[in-house]
């Protein structure tokens, strides 16, 4: 039994290790071969298997563990350097991508809109590049874009669905394969293999996609502003 006992502990510890080793792994691939800024995430509390909240001051956080604190988001980098000592001193922290400037922006709806939105936008014939997937929202990566060409854009649609946002100048995307108060993040649509950085198409082209794949839907009930 000893034995039996020992071997499943070695092998829980094993596949600890394997987790924080990809969480490295991960964030030095976003910021040193895509050369994408990023930091790492407050995280949550746990407790075993139970998660208890947010690591940051606020009982009431509406977004555990997904966000900045401790840097703040100006401190997000390229260095491996410092993304390595990040991640060696907390190798379960959620990987943080400061958007905007030359870094990519992004496109979110809730989840199950998302799933509907994607399907229409490859009947389209739109292309996407990566898509990033959280139990509540899924995240279209695009090109950088300015928060005047985004208010242009805005302005020139008579409707945008009320449930879309836009992670622009100044905000902030967390990466897989994070672990949040909301769950897993993970790939919808992962980076193809390589060095190069992923393409990203522009934002105009998927919120020209996902406004007119909303108002042209003939049911109400899978509109895309839920």
């Amino acid at each position: 039994m000893r034995e039996i006992l020992g071997r499943r502990r070695r092998l829980l510890l094993g596949r600890r290790r394997s987790g924080k080793r990809a969480m490295l792994g991960a964030a030095l691939m976003c910021a040193t071969e895509w050369q994408w800024p990023v930091l790492p995430g407050v995280g949550i509390r746990s407790g075993g298997s139970r998660v208890r909240g947010c690591n940051c001051p606020h009982p009431d956080c509406v977004v555990p563990g997904a966000h900045p604190f401790d840097p703040g988001l100006l401190a997000a980098t390229t260095d491996a350097r410092m993304v390595r000592w990040w991640w060696e001193n907390r190798p379960d922290a959620p990987i943080v991508l400061a958007t905007g400037g030359s870094a990519p922006c992004a496109v979110s709806l809730p989840a199950t809109a998302a799933a509907q939105a994607l399907t229409e936008l490859d009947r389209r014939g739109i292309r996407l590049g990566p898509v990033v997937a959280s139990p509540t929202r899924w995240s279209i990566l695009v090109a950088p874009y300015s928060l005047e060409v985004l208010g242009e854009l805005l302005h020139s649609q008579e409707w945008v669905p009320s449930s879309l946002r836009f992670h622009g100048e100044g905000g902030y995307l967390v990466l897989p394969p994070s672990q949040t108060g909301a769950g897993r993040v993970s790939w919808e649509r992962a980076p193809l293999p390589g060095s190069a950085a992923p393409w990203l198409p522009d934002v105009e082209a998927v919120v020209h996609a996902l406004v007119a794949a909303s108002t042209g839907t003939p049911d109400e009930s899978s509109r895309l502003a839920y």
